[in-house]
């Protein structure tokens, strides 16, 4: 089984979905990484493209979506779709969603939060991805919200 791009699982218990992905979006933009966030419906698409421009009012992530001009030029791109017009390196899953196209990019992160179901779906993308040889990693937040990486509870 060869070696495949690297999948990170990372567990939120401290912080709203909207807040860990911010959060993550900075360090990754630190990095100057693109990125595709794709969410499950427009709904929680237009809340998460809000909580970017609300989370801090001292930070700024740069985003958008086919709503605004020039999405090719967007370091965050983010869809529901499959479109990936910014040319980005990093896949964000939200919302328990799956994605057939994870190969095309460098890395994927999902994102879930601290919900039985939204547990149980994690274990089952972790099952699945770990039989089709990707390189995995599982991070939690610790009780001040700091992420650690720690041996998957899914093995």
């Amino acid at each position: 089984m060869s070696k495949k791009n690297h999948i990170a699982f990372y567990h939120l218990s401290k912080w709203s979905l909207a807040l860990g992905l911010a959060k993550i979006l900075e360090r990754a933009l630190s990095q100057n990484l693109k990125m595709v966030v794709r969410a499950a419906s427009d709904e929680h698409l237009t809340v998460l493209n809000t909580a970017l421009w609300t989370y801090d009012q001292g930070s700024f992530l740069p985003h958008g979506s086919t709503k605004e001009k020039n999405p090719e030029q967007q370091p965050i791109y983010l869809t529901t779709g499959l479109e990936v017009p910014n040319k980005a390196t990093v896949l964000i899953l939200t919302e328990n969603i799956d994605a057939e196209d994870i190969s095309r990019f460098e890395r994927c992160i999902d994102i879930f939060e601290e919900d039985r179901t939204a547990i149980l779906r994690a274990r089952d993308r972790w099952a699945s991805r770990k039989t089709e040889g990707y390189s995995l990693t599982y991070w939690q937040q610790d009780g001040n919200g700091k992420w650690g990486e720690n041996c998957s509870p899914f093995d």
